[in-house]
């Protein structure tokens, strides 16, 4: 393996993967690789795998088909929560070499190396319990927003999910640490930060217990250190100009955390709120923390405080024993909060989870049916949204990278950027706005 000096990595799944892609990028580059366009020819392909879907399983097997008729030789490498649910289904797939569970995929520049074609796939896991590390990492270069990983793992029990099978117990970052990671992002350029986390309001830093770090300039051992504590700190990290929350759970988000919102220069007036159903009993045999009623009063408290804010919501639709009537009220739930714009999951069966015993199933056409459904009416939710805006002045993000229509064109090109309320702007390219906030009328 030691002649193999290219990688090219493909990121499957959430923000905090994309984070994870990143950094694993960077160690091996800081190992002498030399990163490649996954469509390019690479001596290794490293795909981080998502779960949550039957379709991100699907997905991880063709990506494997795909390089082995491009690159035979290649090693290929698969990790992330697919890799540490079923790792020998995934070693079975011809072509994969190495498969890396949760506790090793920080590891990957060891294992590589000792890679060799033509031995059969190698497995590297371990029982999910005996994940208790927590690795940071965040995205750089890639885009022009960072995400910045400050929490792993989950503590909930959702009746539909792998998540906690896949990447273990909650656990978080130290403060200390994510500010230091903040104001070396600051260092490179970075104006927006992403937070992001696996349940991100979950987020308990252990309190400091070395002298070093009790008497830095960051002193926090006189607080709890949970989430709000955490972005009251960031509030005050020089040169990041924006942060965003990615998503945190209902009953996670507190008052205090919406108030502080509400007054903060720099965490962007938007929120993604997972509500999952509309229906209290659906929430009940999903094993969700709150009910509707707690869920409409965090839309309420949010729009009362800031009635430019941008909410999203996440929704599952066809879980087990769903029924028209009940599909009927989460409709009509979404339809009279006061909500931006919605991310619809057709519910999909995963092993080992206790949903697999409710019953009846519904069947698959419906669910699609009722998918299609809440994505017209988060259309129609976006489209109000942004009206409600139209002729406002709102500052503008501007992504690096250029957009082009046609690839083969030459000019044309476009770029993509957000308001401080998550309004996505696309305008011809300008150079000039690269990693800019700009003045932008809606």
């Amino acid at each position: 393996m030691a002649e193999a000096r290219t990688v090219a990595f493909h990121t499957l799944g959430c923000k905090l993967n994309f984070s994870e892609t990143s950094t694993l990028s960077r160690m091996l580059e800081g190992e002498g690789f030399q990163k490649k366009e996954f469509d390019e020819l690479a001596d290794v392909y490293v795909i981080n795998t998502c779960s949550v879907t039957e379709n991100a399983n699907k997905e991880c097997r063709q990506l494997v088909r795909r390089i082995q008729r491009k690159a035979p030789e290649s090693f290929v490498v698969i990790t992330g929560c697919y890799a540490q649910l079923k790792p020998k289904e995934i070693s079975e797939i011809p072509g994969v070499d190495l498969v890396l569970g949760a506790a090793e995929k920080f590891n990957l520049a060891g294992h590589i190396k000792e890679l060799s074609k033509g031995d059969p796939a190698k497995i590297c896991s371990c029982d999910v319990d005996e994940i208790s590390d927590f690795h940071s990492s965040y995205s750089i270069h890639d885009r022009t927003r960072t995400f910045l990983k400050v929490q792993d793992g989950c503590d909930y029990s959702c009746s539909f999910c792998t998540i906690p099978l896949a990447r273990g117990k909650s656990r978080s970052d130290s403060i200390v640490h994510v500010i230091r990671n903040a104001e070396h992002l600051a260092s490179q350029g970075v104006k927006e930060i992403v937070l992001t986390g696996v349940n991100l309001g979950d987020f308990r830093s252990p309190l400091p217990s070395s002298a070093n770090e009790s008497n830095s300039k960051h002193p926090f051992s006189e607080q709890r250190e949970d989430f709000f504590a955490l972005i009251k700190e960031l509030e005050n990290v020089k040169g990041i100009q924006r942060y965003r929350i990615s998503s945190i759970e209902p009953n996670l988000l507190t008052n205090e955390i919406i108030e502080f919102v509400a007054t903060s220069d720099k965490f962007m007036p938007h929120f993604h709120i997972p509500l999952q159903s509309g229906n209290n009993r659906i929430l009940g045999l999903m094993r969700r923390r709150y009910r509707r009623e707690l869920y409409a009063d965090r839309v309420h408290l949010i729009k009362t405080l800031m009635p430019h804010c941008c909410i999203g919501v996440d929704v599952i639709v066809g879980f087990p024993s769903e029924t028209a009537e009940d599909f009927k009220e989460t409709f009509d739930f979404l339809h009279s909060l006061d909500i931006s714009y919605l991310h619809v999951f057709t519910y999909s069966e995963r092993d080992n989870t206790q949903a697999l015993g409710i019953k009846p199933v519904v069947p698959i056409n419906i669910r699609h049916e009722r998918n299609k459904t809440l994505r017209n009416l988060s259309y129609l939710k976006m489209q109000y949204f942004t009206e409600q805006h139209s002729g406002q002045v709102r500052k503008v993000l501007f992504e690096a990278n250029e957009k082009k229509a046609d690839p083969n064109s030459v000019g044309h090109g476009m770029m993509e950027g957000f308001t401080d309320n998550y309004i996505k702007i696309t305008t011809p390219y300008r150079a000039e706005w690269k990693n800019e906030i700009v003045d932008w009328k809606i």
